[in-house]
């Protein structure tokens, strides 16, 4: 793969994937060893944590198509190898979180893939992606779950700055892209359609009624979680990166 055309994203928006939708490899050894590697990239390249979440979940049984969408990711990185996670001294103004959800976004089994990323002050410092345990019945209940996740995550990183005696001076925030899970944060209504997230209704609602944490509405082109759950244009996908400080890398680690 050296010498391969370079993708200007690791992950086609309009690809579909099945357990069953194409031939099996004929190498599935060297598949899964190269998925491996992946994983461990993420820890600095974390644009590319969905489509390597995506090739991983056929790891047992990996398939043309699968194959296909890894070599996309090796010809991605291939042409930003320069890239990675960067940080930066600055004042910190608090914890700034954004969630989404990607509704029903499994062709098999119908579950959503919650994605969320935790900015202190500029800096990234952690981002999560994962699919949801059960089928959610409604898309409101998808990324209610999500928003559930991330605040759990940042009441996690709330106590451990306190730990270090850097104790946040003001709310959370908490940015989602669904109005109706943003009104589920604070209205004490139940609704139908969201019965099977009462617990987390119930969690997230203690959090805003201490003021710890506030969840508000943030525009879909404004949504940097989208990058964690699902496959972005290219242009959409480079302001998305940029905004979360992966950009090309030009310190050096060797001495003048």
């Amino acid at each position: 793969m050296s010498k391969c055309n370079s993708c200007t994203t690791p992950a086609d928006p309009r690809a579909c994937f099945a357990a069953d939708d194409s031939p099996p490899i004929s190498d599935p050894t060297l598949y899964r060893s190269l998925a491996d590697a992946l994983q461990y990239l993420t820890f600095t390249r974390p644009a590319i944590s969905f489509a390597v979440k995506q090739i991983c979940l056929y790891m047992h049984d990996p398939r043309e198509s699968h194959l296909k969408a890894l070599k996309r990711i090796l010809g991605y990185l291939k042409g930003t190898l320069d890239h990675g996670l960067q940080l930066y001294p600055t004042q910190p103004t608090g914890l700034i979180a954004y969630t989404d959800a990607d509704w029903a976004g499994c062709p098999s089994t119908r579950r959503s893939t919650s994605g969320y990323c935790n900015f202190h002050g500029d800096n990234l410092i952690s981002w999560s992606f994962k699919r949801q345990h059960i089928v959610s019945r409604s898309s409101a209940e998808a990324e209610y779950r999500g928003v559930a996740n991330v605040v759990a995550e940042t009441t996690w990183l709330h106590n451990l700055l306190l730990e270090l005696h850097c104790p946040l001076m003001k709310a959370i925030i908490v940015y989602c892209d669904n109005i109706s899970a943003v009104y589920l944060s604070t209205n004490p209504v139940q609704h139908q359609r969201t019965k099977h997230v009462e617990i987390d209704i119930h969690f997230v609602r203690e959090r805003v009624a201490l003021g710890t944490v506030r969840v508000l509405h943030v525009p879909s082109s404004h949504q940097y979680a989208d990058i964690f759950t699902k496959g972005l244009p290219t242009p959409l996908f480079n302001e998305f990166r940029s905004s979360l400080s992966i950009l090309p890398n030009d310190a050096t680690t060797t001495g003048k």
